[in-house]
């Protein structure tokens, strides 16, 4: 019972946020400049991971996110059962494995 009401009470901040930052963003002036988005990946990191780890029957180590030309490319490094490692690289746009 304790921890419920711990619980509540840690979440009462946050619902009581919510319908105040929705009133206003539905304030906000429309003829202001939108917001900047973050480009949408079609791939996500984890995704990519799994796909990697399937494709090359490896485990990824290590997983990096860059910026190549202005697009998102995921940097995994592997290590199989036999102990190689080698890194492939997996664009976040369309999933090519690079």
């Amino acid at each position: 019972m304790k921890t419920r009401a711990a619980l509540l009470v840690l979440c009462l901040p946050v619902v009581a946020w919510l319908p105040a930052a929705h009133a206003g963003a539905a304030a906000a002036d429309s003829r202001a400049a939108p917001a900047p988005t973050m480009t949408t990946s079609a791939v996500s990191m984890d995704q990519a991971v799994k796909m990697v780890e399937r494709r090359f029957h490896a485990r990824v180590v290590k997983a990096e996110t860059e910026r190549d030309n202005g697009r998102t490319v995921y940097v995994l490094r592997l290590l199989n059962d036999a102990g190689k490692v080698w890194t492939v690289r997996v664009d976040a746009r369309d999933g090519v494995v690079q």
